[in-house]
């Protein structure tokens, strides 16, 4: 089967590789919801949260300033709330929490979207390597800042991909989350996706006996300036091939926003998702006891920050 192909086969879900988020969300009406989006100013979180705001929901648009996520999103009607999270700052982070907070905010959804990735050399935030702060640790900080902010059948999407394939030996190298013990830019990426979804089983977990799910979702490979980082011969060669082997942003927006809002999967919870069908990841990306030995070592670093 030809990846084209592939790309317009639907699964049980009746959606698939070429659905977009306008499709999974038709004849829905989100008026009263309140869904919150980090990344919310280009790519694939500037069009989940449009498509959101087309049903009817407010939304709490969070990107790295304020500023950038009201000029983003200004043209989406009076339901935006933009507000600053910058991932890899936990005092941008808690700020975040606290504005949700102190807004009175139920939450129908928190969509953990934004993310960096491949950097090409080893950069960190408080002496651990950024992409496992940023797409991990902040993300934690936020959901678990905000779980109690959930409503009775609130959802937590966390924004994965299948580089988690391509993880260290393991999963997660838990005594190099430095990366000063050796560095490659697709295993630190491939470990914090990893991260994401091991995050999202063991939250699943956690609100067990409640209507809340959490699930984690790849959105495809797509051609948006998440890839900034990477080298120009990449991201050249990724423009000329985006036509015929990546999904379009709609395209790749249709996941997280299927997760996120569809009725049909109502207690759905602890699941990885692609192409709107539930999936299979990596063994250990599902293994229940590197999942809490992440979620420990998470609540160590997090209680250790400044």
């Amino acid at each position: 089967m030809s990846l084209l192909t592939s790309l317009r086969k639907n699964g049980p879900s009746g959606f698939g590789g070429a659905s977009t988020a306008e499709d999974v969300t038709q004849g829905l009406n989100l008026t009263g919801r309140t869904i919150l989006v980090t990344g919310c100013n280009s790519g694939i979180g500037l069009e989940t949260v449009r498509v959101l705001a087309k049903r009817g929901a407010r939304v709490i648009a969070a990107a790295r300033t304020e500023e950038k996520a009201r000029n983003a999103t200004a043209s989406f009607g009076k339901e935006m709330v933009p507000t600053a999270c910058e991932l890899s700052s936990p005092a941008s982070v808690r700020a975040c929490v606290a504005a949700v907070k102190a807004g009175g905010y139920r939450l129908d959804a928190i969509i953990c979207n934004a993310g960096i990735m491949a950097l090409p050399k080893l950069e960190q935030a408080f002496g651990y390597e950024l992409q496992f702060f940023t797409n991990h640790i902040g993300h934690f900080m936020l959901v678990t800042g905000l779980v109690d902010q959930l409503n009775e059948t609130g959802r937590v999407v966390v924004v994965a991909s299948q580089a988690h394939r391509r993880s260290p030996q393991g999963g997660i190298e838990f005594d190099n989350l430095s990366g000063a013990k050796g560095y490659d830019s697709w295993k630190a990426y491939g470990q914090s996706k990893t991260a994401n979804i091991l995050f999202a089983k063991q939250l699943a977990k956690r609100l067990s006996g409640t209507k809340r799910t959490a699930n984690a979702i790849h959105p495809g490979v797509i051609h948006t300036n998440l890839g900034r980082t990477m080298p120009s011969f990449m991201t050249g060669a990724m423009a000329v091939l985006s036509p015929i082997f990546f999904k379009s942003i709609p395209q790749g927006a249709a996941t997280q926003t299927y997760v996120a809002t569809r009725p049909e999967i109502d207690g759905v919870s602890g699941e990885y998702f692609i192409d709107c069908n539930i999936a299979d990841p990596m063994p250990y990306a599902k293994d229940p006891a590197l999942a809490e030995r992440l979620w420990q070592e998470s609540e160590r670093i997090v209680s250790q920050l400044p």
